[in-house]
């Protein structure tokens, strides 16, 4: 009867353990999935910020030097943030193929990148102008573009500063956002 009892026990402990065992899991892996759900927060504000500096740089190189667009996306895509540089260097590439505007539509939809699809499409309305029109034209569209992601950093800052501590602090909310 003592050694049933002794086994009993023996599985008992065993099990405690494996439970225990589970739930650090569960607690080290949301809080993973949580770290990296705020990182994107911190990701967006970055590449949208690299952006406006880099149309920035578009602008004046527009407007200064004269060069074809395919020879500025190039420069760009060479000396920017890896997805921002991304984007310039597909949309160049399809410039070989097709004209600007529709290659940098393209080139902003098939990038991955951290940015939302709201982002996306107004990076998207640059391409109206782009390479259709006189240089004071694109520039004029180029500097419509800069605001507009001006109002998307302050709405990704916003966003970082309410969801980063909550992602980060709050493990089982980040397993929710799990598909």
């Amino acid at each position: 009867m003592n050694i049933i009892l002794k086994i009993e026990r023996t599985r008992y402990i065993r099990m405690q353990i494996i439970k225990y065992f589970i739930l650090l899991l569960i607690l080290v892996f949301s809080s993973m999935i949580g770290k990296f759900i705020s990182k994107r927060y911190v990701y967006r504000l970055q590449e949208l910020e690299e952006m406006k500096n880099t149309l920035n740089i578009l602008k004046n190189k527009i407007k200064f030097t004269y060069e074809p667009i395919p020879d500025i996306f190039k420069e760009i895509s060479n000396n920017s943030n890896k997805n921002i540089g991304q984007i310039f260097k597909k949309a160049e590439e399809k410039m070989e193929k097709t004209t600007a505007d529709v290659a940098w539509e393209q080139a902003v939809e098939e990038t991955n990148n951290n940015l939302k699809e709201e982002d996306k499409n107004v990076l998207k309305m640059l391409s109206k102008l782009l390479g259709q029109t006189d240089t004071d034209g694109q520039i004029s569209q180029i500097e419509i573009t800069e605001n507009l992601l001006e109002g998307k950093i302050k709405d990704a800052m916003e966003a970082k500063q309410k969801n980063k501590r909550l992602y980060k602090s709050h493990p089982s909310v980040a397993m929710r956002q799990l598909p």
